[in-house]
């Protein structure tokens, strides 16, 4: 089965980001986040949420076309509501279902990057979907805004597989979830 890895930048008092979806004080280059962009290339297919999708738009992203980012992988974009006229073969909508995560998760390939956001993480979390979880631990703080996990009422245990400092000041931290 495929594992779900939940691939994101947070603030150390655990934000995506800031109010209004504002990401502009996160760290866009160094040795981190070029690990990062290498790191995509492990994935095959990218999960996220209606706004992580639609916020995409404000970097060129065209409704129903993949983000250029992840353009070698399938995009699966969760939402109640989202349709497009006529999708990229490779941009695919899928229903904040439990079984449709699953059957994503069953189908060949490797594993599946999580871009977000919050909410997103969070219910995949309390439908124990999520298998790793990998933060770019970026050295500051934000205040307010997304939570790294959004609505999650259970707590859930994580074992750190690997640690990295960069010298940025930023850290990659991998763990893996520990669902009871």
């Amino acid at each position: 089965m495929r594992k779900i890895v939940y691939y994101v930048a947070a603030s150390l008092d655990g934000f995506i980001a800031g109010p209004a979806g504002d990401v502009s004080r996160f760290q866009y280059a160094g040795a981190g986040i070029d690990q990062y962009i290498e790191g995509l290339q492990a994935f095959d297919a990218v999960l996220m949420g209606h706004h992580t999708y639609a916020f995409g738009y404000d970097f060129g992203v065209q409704p129903g076309q993949p983000s250029p980012l992840y353009g070698h992988m399938e995009h699966f974009i969760v939402s109640e509501t989202l349709a497009f006229a006529a999708p990229h073969p490779r941009v695919h909508v899928l229903r904040p279902d439990r079984t449709a995560v699953l059957a994503l998760k069953n189908q060949p390939g490797r594993d599946i990057y999580l871009c977000g956001g919050g909410q997103l993480a969070g219910w995949l979390l309390a439908e124990q979907l999520i298998d790793e979880v990998k933060v770019k631990l970026n050295p500051l703080v934000l205040g307010q805004g997304t939570g790294l996990f959004t609505g999650v009422s259970t707590p859930f245990s994580l074992r750190l597989l690997t640690a990295e400092t960069h010298p940025e000041g930023l850290l990659t931290l991998h763990y893996a979830v520990a669902y009871p």
